[in-house]
């Protein structure tokens, strides 16, 4: 009589995928084409980079990924944005302010040269 094996359940998370207990059976795999790849990167916006990262700071973003259930590199890209977001808005506060600024000293100018 044959014996039934049971198949065991790896469960879906950014760790497993990482440390590649789901994701690295080849018979699962095939490789997309480069031309739907490059329509999925363009219809979301995406291009891809290469950068090289201290290993403390990509295993803090894996750690924090975890915290926040997605991937590291999903994270980083939030992370970036909320950064770039945030110079462009203390860019924008700084400039408000240096006209303010102008607009007071003309003004003080102004009133300065009807008093005299």
């Amino acid at each position: 009589m044959p014996t039934i094996s049971k198949k065991e359940t790896i469960k879906n998370s950014p760790e497993n995928w990482e440390d590649g207990s789901l994701g690295q059976d080849k018979k699962f795999t095939n490789v997309v084409d480069s031309t739907i790849a490059e329509q999925i990167d363009d219809a979301l916006g995406l291009q891809m980079i290469s950068i090289r990262l201290e290993k403390d700071l990509i295993n803090s973003f894996k750690l924090l990924g975890t915290k926040y259930s997605m991937g590291y590199q999903p994270l980083m890209r939030e992370a970036l944005k909320r950064f770039v977001d945030g110079e462009f808005k203390l860019i924008a506060s700084e400039t408000l302010e240096k006209q303010k600024s102008k607009k007071q000293k003309v003004g003080t100018i102004g009133k300065i040269k009807k008093a005299a």
